[in-house]
């Protein structure tokens, strides 16, 4: 039960981190365009996410594949700034965005799962239970992004109710914001 514990915690700090800003600004990109009611839409987006980077993860851990963390690092905003601009061009069609988001979450969780699996590569691979590790990783990931959601659901019910802030104002802003930041992380990241 140590060794879970041990891994919860990594997959938890992996997204509540100080430098987990990637991390977060994915799942703020992803989660902006739903209120509280649409409750159970984001936890199955946050699941779709954590099932592309577990999938990764995994067969990066038995060595089925393996990237260059160059590329991965630059891939990683690439697919927020892609999310952000979704969201910006689809501001007027909230349902249709959202479901693209559910197919943005698992793919582009496929290239932040290889983000990490460098990092966690050597560890698991020398654990005696992988499948317990990477089980106790991803539970950890999962409590995180549904932490950090349940964060931006409640800033979007004081925003959006209290100090009545359009719905199409609200995604336009955030979305904007998070197409800037991670813009300028992909640029200083370009692996050339």
């Amino acid at each position: 039960m140590s060794d879970f514990a041990f891994y919860f915690k990594m997959g938890w700090e992996h997204i509540i981190s100080k430098d987990a800003l990637d991390h977060q600004l994915f799942i703020l990109a992803l989660a902006c365009v739903y209120t509280l009611t649409d409750i159970k839409r984001v936890l199955i987006l946050v699941t779709a996410f954590t099932i592309g980077h577990s999938l990764t993860l995994a067969l990066s851990v038995m060595d089925v594949i393996r990237f260059s963390s160059k590329w991965v690092e630059f891939l990683i905003p690439c697919t927020i700034f892609i999310t952000a601009l979704n969201n910006i061009f689809q501001i007027d069609a909230a349902g249709k965005s959202a479901r693209i988001n559910y197919y943005l979450a698992l793919c582009f969780g496929l290239i932040h799962g290889m983000g990490f699996a460098n990092a966690i590569r050597i560890m698991l691979a020398k654990d005696q239970t992988i499948g317990w590790g990477l089980f106790g990783f991803n539970v950890g990931l999962e409590a995180g992004q549904i932490f950090v959601v349940a964060i931006i659901l409640v800033i979007g019910i004081l925003f959006l109710n209290f100090f009545k802030v359009k719905r199409r104002d609200w995604v336009f802003f955030l979305s904007a914001g998070v197409f800037a930041l991670s813009l300028k992380m992909a640029l200083e990241r370009i692996p050339f």
